[in-house]
């Protein structure tokens, strides 16, 4: 994933958690980070590291179409 913003990498995670129905809580579980790391990065307090960036963009890519929008659209 390339350098982005971090108000749409803060979209961007909050529209993939909402579009998968899933809480903050569970998205940060799947994720193995704690609920308050995702909190502050759909805030856009803070950017999630290279290696959970890397899992944010396998799981768009997962996700199929719908990845490659929220991708497109974003970035």
């Amino acid at each position: 994933m390339s350098a982005i913003e971090q108000s749409k990498l803060a979209a961007l995670i909050r529209e993939t958690r909402q579009w998968l129905d899933l809480s903050q809580v569970k998205f940060a579980e799947k994720r193995g980070v704690s609920f308050q790391r995702v909190n502050c990065w759909e805030q856009g307090r803070t950017k999630p590291m290279p290696i959970a960036l890397k899992q944010i963009e396998l799981l768009l890519q997962q996700m199929g179409e719908q990845g490659a929008n929220f991708l497109a659209q974003y970035l």
